[in-house]
């Protein structure tokens, strides 16, 4: 194959991963993504003051109304290569259609990043200390969901009234790892809200009216541990944000978290190691997740 034609396979295979999806993946629900011409960028972190609802109006001949600043904190940050090669020998080439072998090896080496991407925004929206005190709360005794004479629609409202009180803004999203999410759906108080002409099944759209948010998500994805063993990337908590949706945004819109990828970093490309009959399909992708805003978001941990 000529070296052309390679490019051309290259430039089609990196649409496909630029493309690809996966219903399971929900961290940008929480994690917006912008994008930086650069790796080296600074990350501004919001306080309350970015969130905050001015008074704007003036009467006539009164001074104007200014802003008392309070600063911001800037952090100069460095983006994170990651990248996944999958083999395929030559003998592998003759016995398939090459182009679908790559198409497959494509789809393996995407998922493993995209699942990467997943459990590092997970994994930071799920750590407490990550939140300051007020934003965050660990469930027990008959707090916990999974007691008969909890109640979930209170533990939810207190942490929008924290939010509020924080930034001056209620949450929009919410993120339910599928755990907390069984117990949710199947307990009292909230099968109790359900008109008696409807069938007695809570679903999303239900739980958007009775919290009042209008972007609710379900945490499904797993890995594999070292053991072989299947892992829930989100685990028994809820995560409440205000998150600005906006059909384009930049790094200075106030949000609860930021996922800034280099743009056009997502690539796919092949390359062969001397001594051996392999080829391999390599992606490359470069971003970091970051919590800007952690006054715009509650962690509501050990819901069972």
């Amino acid at each position: 194959m000529g070296r052309l034609e390679d490019l051309r396979i290259n430039a089609y295979l990196s649409e496909v991963a630029r493309g690809y999806s996966n219903s399971a993946f929900i961290a940008d629900a929480l994690f917006p993504e912008i994008t930086s011409e650069l790796e080296k960028i600074d990350i501004f972190e919001f306080n309350r003051e970015a969130f905050s609802v001015y008074n704007t109006e003036r009467a006539i001949r009164a001074n104007s109304n200014v802003v008392s600043p309070k600063g911001f904190n800037k952090k100069t940050a460095t983006l994170t290569e990651h990248d996944l090669a999958y083999p395929i020998d030559y003998r592998e080439e003759e016995e398939s259609k090459k182009v679908k072998l790559q198409l497959h090896a494509t789809n393996v080496v995407t998922e493993g990043l995209k699942l990467k991407q997943e459990k590092l925004c997970a994994d930071l929206v799920q750590n407490p200390n990550n939140y300051p005190a007020g934003s965050k709360i660990t469930l027990s005794g008959t707090s916990k969901f999974s007691d008969p004479a909890s109640n979930p629609v209170t533990v939810i409202d207190d942490a929008k009234d924290a939010i509020a009180g924080k930034i001056a803004q209620d949450p929009n999203t919410m993120v339910i790892g599928h755990e907390a999410w069984k117990t949710l759906k199947r307990h009292d108080v909230i099968k109790k809200l359900i008109s008696d002409n409807q069938n007695k099944i809570v679903t999303l759209n239900f739980l958007k009216e009775v919290f009042e948010i209008p972007n609710i998500v379900i945490g499904r994805s797993v890995f594999v541990d070292e053991q072989g063993n299947f892992v829930k990337i989100w685990g028994d908590n809820i995560i409440l944000a205000y998150v600005p949706q906006l059909t384009s945004r930049t790094e200075y819109d106030p949000s609860f978290a930021y996922l800034v990828r280099k743009k056009n970093s997502m690539n796919i490309d092949e390359y062969r190691k001397e001594g051996n009959k392999l080829r391999y399909i390599r992606a490359t992708d470069i971003y970091t997740p970051f919590l800007v805003g952690p006054e715009a978001g509650y962690l509501i941990s050990d819901t069972n």
